[in-house]
């Protein structure tokens, strides 16, 4: 596959425009509070471009399209719809985040219950960033590789140096920034393919006629189970996740962390369906004779959409639709970064190394481990080591399967105490690990199900057997009666 040096050069420029937007920001940068949380002072529209960027990487917008020119059909768009009904959840949340005024989720648990469950949170929730980095590394190195005929090696080592330099320079001033025109870019370079693709394959009666009727369900594919099992996961995993609530964190008030969550569930409600619709379009050019099948798996299923673009798309179109690609991916890999630095300079070197450290130190350490966490990831990506990452990304779900719960109701119910949320947070995620494993069958269900259950029974009744012998920490500020912070 060949591509003209239009596409290439489109494609350079805006790895080029993210790099510049990263130096323009670390100009606000004035102390490690602006670094970590943009100086708590963000608007819904800011904030709502950087959640809807952030949680749509290569799955949801190459595995989507993958899913529905697969056995999902047009059911694949529940993937991304799923996170509409997760954010609208989280509206009813987000004040409350925002109010409790910490820069991470592990520092809450440290002061809401104590040394102990924070330590333990924090172990959950840094070591899987390596391996979330590195999946989406792997993602848009492999769509650079695609495009450009670069070998993968040098492609993941372009990527990975643009996504660091620019999280680096600006924290979380930069991720939003970016993540907003990556946003942008995302929308108008999948929506961009349709007329082409429509074009191309002889017309929409042309493409539609060779779709059998099953494949635009708007269920059965996906299944009612998955569709449900997505959104519960995204709920928890979301509230719990620093890569998102570190954008609440940075709300300029608890209103503009609920409607930022409303804006952006609209957003995905809109975006759902476009890369639901682009792999049904695509199994009908292959029906009706208009594209080779085998071309499009050439380069495996995830990235026949590239593969399509240079066959139907002019050149300028498909290096903005490459550059949306990349984006999908680099906006999730750079909020990554951040949530590792975040959570390491300022719930473990703070705490256990240099208590003492400045302000300076801080943001100085926070760098250091987003390089340092950015050469990690590229290690396992540019090696593809399929055990590590398998390891760090089912260390990811653990946080769902036992934060949620402890996290959630601590803002809530002033009787949590510690010994509730460690027991929470352990039994939760053994939980996990046995259903996941096969060792505790339940009834073939996720197993964020029973680990949800089991994590809110020990919560409540360690919290009743041993309920909490101090205050809360003078510094969390927890609105129990905020009428914003009630769901």
């Amino acid at each position: 596959m060949s591509v003209s040096f239009i596409v290439i050069g489109i494609v350079i420029v805006y790895l080029a425009v993210m790099i510049y937007i990263g130096f323009l920001s670390s100009k606000k940068i004035t102390n490690n509070e602006d670094f970590l949380v943009a100086g708590r002072k963000m608007g819904p529209w800011l904030l709502a471009g950087s959640l809807a960027a952030t949680e749509v990487g290569g799955g949801s917008s190459l595995g989507v399209v993958e899913k529905a020119y697969g056995s999902w059909g047009f059911s694949a768009f529940w993937y991304v719809l799923a996170m509409a009904f997760a954010f609208i959840i989280l509206a009813f949340i987000a004040p409350m985040l925002r109010n409790a005024l910490v820069k991470t989720v592990p520092e809450f648990f440290r002061k809401r219950y104590g040394e102990k469950s924070g330590i333990l949170t924090t172990a959950i929730m840094v070591l899987p960033m390596i391996g979330l980095t590195a999946v989406q590394l792997i993602a848009s190195a492999t769509i650079l590789s695609v495009m450009t005929g670069w070998g993968y090696t040098l492609s993941v080592l372009i990527v990975t140096l643009v996504v660091t330099a620019y999280s680096v320079m600006g924290g979380m001033y930069s991720v939003i920034y970016t993540d907003v025109v990556q946003w942008f870019l995302i929308l108008f370079g999948m929506a961009a393919i349709i007329p082409f693709t429509l074009n191309a394959g002889g017309g929409f009666e042309s493409i539609t006629a060779a779709i059998p009727d099953e494949k635009w369900s708007m269920v059965d594919g996906a299944g009612i189970g998955t569709i449900i099992a997505l959104v519960v996961m995204y709920v928890a995993s979301f509230t719990v996740g620093q890569e998102a609530v570190q954008r609440y964190y940075s709300a300029k008030d608890g209103k503009a962390a609920k409607q930022a969550s409303y804006i952006t569930a609209f957003v995905y409600a809109i975006f759902a369906f476009i890369p639901a619709f682009i792999g049904l379009l695509m199994y009908g050019m292959e029906a009706n004779g208009t594209i080779d099948g085998v071309l499009l798996m050439e380069q495996g299923g995830r990235y026949a959409l590239p593969v399509l673009a240079v066959n139907v798309l002019p050149d300028i179109l498909v290096g903005l639709l490459f550059a949306a690609l990349i984006s999908a991916t680099m906006s999730s890999a750079s909020s990554n970064l951040l949530a590792a630095g975040s959570m390491f300079s300022n719930d473990i070197y703070h705490q256990y190394i240099n208590k003492n450290a400045s302000d300076k130190d801080l943001l100085k350490m926070t760098r250091i481990v987003m390089w340092i966490v950015g050469i990690l990831s590229f290690s396992v990506a540019a090696f593809n080591i399929s055990d590590i990452i398998t390891l760090l990304m089912f260390s990811f779900t653990l946080r769902a399967g036992g934060a949620f719960i402890p996290y959630v109701v601590g803002h809530l119910w002033e009787k949590a105490s510690p010994a509730g949320s460690l027991a929470s947070l352990i039994l939760g995620s053994i939980t996990v690990i046995l259903v996941e494993r096969g060792i505790i069958p339940f009834f073939g269900l996720d197993p964020i199900y029973p680990a949800l259950i089991v994590s809110a029974i020990a919560f409540y009744v360690f919290s009743k057997i041993n309920p909490a012998q101090k205050q809360v920490d003078k510094d969390l500020k927890l609105n129990y009666n905020d009428k914003d912070s009630a769901i």
